[in-house]
């Protein structure tokens, strides 16, 4: 059984609980809870792992911070991204769902998965300018990721899989996104606060991830006008 089948199956059978407080139960804004930070996340990797060989002219000709044009990327989709929550919270406010007294927990998660995505850009971008065929094996790797996070069907369908296949359940709570997931449905869908455990967590791992992803990017950004 190939994990496109599991997925499908997942899918037909999603039927996620109502909102807890909130009780809502549209399908729809569930799904874009879970789904527009993850297309976020998706565009800054993509957008980001081509930013440098896309200005290679700029790059070989002005000398500026590289990483300039990383960070750029992702605030350019952020504002996009804010102005996406901005359509999805009122929708959620005409269905009968309150975001609104979470605010401050949705601006935090965007700021936390925006670094995060960030962190992950400065390595794709240098690995882009050295190894070319990287943007295609990222573009294979995001649309398996994306299926293997709770995004198009419920987390409660991977506990009940764990029954039989032991440790399922903690090998998907290992994937960042599927906390960034549950804590933005947390705060839009369900309208209650994001567990500690998972901001500590996301905190955590996203500042990791932008000190690692940089340090890398600095290690290789003084060869990138030759390489380009």
């Amino acid at each position: 059984m190939t994990i496109f089948s599991v997925v499908f199956g997942f899918v037909l059978r999603s039927n996620p609980d109502p909102g807890d407080p909130s009780g809502l139960d549209v399908f729809a804004l569930w799904l874009c809870s879970g789904l527009l930070p993850y297309l976020f996340f998706q565009n800054v990797l993509s957008a980001g792992m081509g930013c440098l060989v896309g200005n290679a002219n700029l790059i070989q000709k002005v000398y500026f911070p590289r990483a300039l044009l990383v960070v750029s990327n992702a605030l350019s989709w952020l504002f996009t991204f804010s102005i996406e929550i901005a359509v999805l919270v009122v929708a959620l406010l005409i269905f009968g769902g309150d975001p609104l007294p979470y605010l401050p927990a949705i601006i935090f998660l965007m700021a936390l998965l925006t670094i995060f995505g960030l962190g992950i850009s400065f390595v794709l971008s240098v690995a882009n300018v050295y190894f070319r065929d990287t943007q295609h094996f990222v573009a294979i790797l995001l649309q398996l990721w994306m299926y293997a996070t709770p995004i198009i069907y419920p987390i409660n369908l991977i506990a009940e899989k764990d029954k039989t296949y032991h440790g399922l359940l903690f090998a998907y709570r290992l994937n960042p996104m599927e906390r960034f997931v549950e804590a933005f449905r947390n705060a839009l869908y369900d309208n209650r606060w994001p567990s500690g455990l998972n901001l500590l967590v996301l905190t955590i791992v996203s500042l990791a991830v932008l000190a690692i992803g940089y340090a890398v990017f600095n290690r290789y950004e003084g060869r990138l006008a030759e390489e380009l």
